[in-house]
């Protein structure tokens, strides 16, 4: 459509252009040839008629008798050299301007009061034909149709050009909106792409060769390629992911057996060789969780048959905070849950409430609150938890649920997969994780997963509170 414009403009100047030039010339060589037919036309009056006077001194106006057929669009009017007005023709016939010095066979003309008058020195004789004087003669004729015909051309000159600005523009609509089609056609699969994130999908093909069938065709090979690459990149990080789980879910056997003798040797040893013993005790648990970690991580992000029951992510918020409750004396874990149901995998929505709180506690000082709440509404179930501690730093919350990261001020020995447990699980229930930015001081993290319906018959929810569980956890646990 811009483009119809621009073209549209374009050619509205040159017409106007074009216009002003040709109405130029044709209205000056139309007054031209009104003002020379006035000349003529005079000359003719003075050279055509025998002016004399009769008998008694007066002017014969029989020869100018014939001339009363011009007097609808002329006026003739005739004086002595003197100025005194002899005739007029028609009789009523308005002045055509003061009389001017004139010589033998000159002839002067202006423009006066609607008329273009001309002026002409004539002979006058008597009855015998002898010369008895000149006498002035004043032709004027209307300009009114002269006007009128210039009129006509400017206004055929205007709508020629409007009319031509708009069948251009119309044209340039039509001509655009025809060769602008194929690329619309291509911005929609396009976007159709964008959406669905899918390079295979194919591209309409312009049927003509030009421009826009090699540019459809060249982004249907570059496309072909990413998919290509793509699907490249999806098998090796599968098998990346294979390898993680494998070497994970075979280190767990060879590490359980490390550990347990460990143990034995921690409590058979004394000494320095009992703290060495202690020293790789706590390093082989570090590695267990750091492999239980992996393993739940690459199950999290890798499509598994495993079947999916109802669980109450309340009781497991509950269950979670308790677990937490004999390692976390100096802080308080406050819970306040609502019934609330979704599917997904017990062990693994166990795992991600548990790093959620296990992540409050062990990043913020003695005696903060970590404040534990689930709610259910409009078929979504949210879990918050948030601390009133010293909060995450700016440079730390843009990558928080990444691999590795941990933040200032952890003592637990974090392997910095905590968080990023939380948002496989999630993700992998069909829900999101999100850090809240808070005016509040401390970290506010929430999670959002589909319900599972769990009603009765009569449309109501009769699940007990799982708050009545919490209150049977002591005082710490609220």
């Amino acid at each position: 459509m811009r483009l119809a414009a621009v073209s549209a403009l374009l050619t509205f100047v040159i017409l106007c252009v074009f216009a002003i030039a040709i109405g130029s010339l044709t209205v000056t060589r139309v007054r031209e040839d009104f003002n020379h037919r006035v000349t003529s036309e005079a000359v003719q009056l003075a050279n055509g008629v025998t002016w004399k006077v009769t008998e008694r001194g007066q002017l014969d106006l029989v020869p100018l008798l014939p001339l009363a057929r011009v007097a609808e669009t002329s006026a003739i009017r005739v004086y002595t050299l003197s100025g005194t007005l002899l005739a007029t023709l028609p009789e009523h016939a308005p002045s055509l301007g003061p009389l001017r010095n004139l010589t033998r066979g000159e002839t002067l003309s202006q423009e006066v009061g609607g008329y273009r008058v001309v002026e002409t020195l004539v002979p006058l004789v008597n009855k015998n034909g002898e010369s008895v004087g000149q006498l002035y003669v004043q032709y004027g004729r209307r300009t009114a149709d002269l006007n009128a015909t210039v009129g006509r051309i400017e206004l055929f000159l205007i709508l020629g050009v409007l009319g031509g600005t708009a069948l251009a523009l119309l044209a340039g609509v039509a001509i655009a909106r025809r060769a602008m089609a194929p690329i619309a056609r291509l911005t929609g699969a396009a976007e159709e792409i964008a959406r669905t994130r899918d390079p295979s999908l194919e591209l309409p093909e312009p049927t003509a060769e030009d421009e826009v069938g090699e540019l459809s065709r060249t982004l249907q090979s570059m496309l072909h390629e990413l998919d290509t690459a793509r699907g490249e990149s999806q098998a090796s990080l599968e098998r990346q992911r294979r390898f993680v789980a494998d070497a994970s879910h075979e280190l767990r056997t060879p590490l359980t057996s490390v550990l347990a003798n460990l143990e034995i040797l921690s409590e058979s040893l004394e000494g320095e060789q009992s703290e060495a013993a202690d020293s790789a005790l706590r390093s082989t648990r570090r590695m267990r969780r750091l492999v239980s970690d992996l393993l739940l991580l690459a199950r999290s992000e890798n499509p598994r048959d495993v079947p999916r029951l109802p669980c109450r992510l309340d009781e497991i918020a509950v269950d979670a905070a308790a677990e937490l409750g004999p390692v976390s004396t100096e802080h308080t874990i406050a819970v306040d849950v609502q019934p609330a149901s979704v599917e997904g995998i017990y062990d693994d929505l166990y795992r991600m409430v548990l790093n959620l709180i296990g992540n409050a506690v062990a990043h913020t000082p003695a005696g903060t609150t970590v404040q534990v709440t689930v709610t259910a509404s409009r078929g979504e179930v949210q879990l918050v938890v948030r601390d009133d501690g010293p909060g995450i730093e700016p440079d730390v919350a843009d990558h928080i649920f990444e691999r590795f990261v941990s933040g200032e001020g952890d003592r637990g020995g974090s392997t910095g997969l905590g968080l990023a447990i939380v948002r496989a699980v999630a993700r992998a229930h069909g829900g999101s994780v999100e850090l809240v930015r808070s005016d509040e001081p401390g970290a506010y993290f929430r999670v959002a997963l589909p319900a599972a319906s769990d009603l009765d018959d009569d449309g109501q929810d009769h699940r007990p509170p799982a708050k009545a569980v919490v209150d049977q956890l002591g005082q710490r646990v609220v």
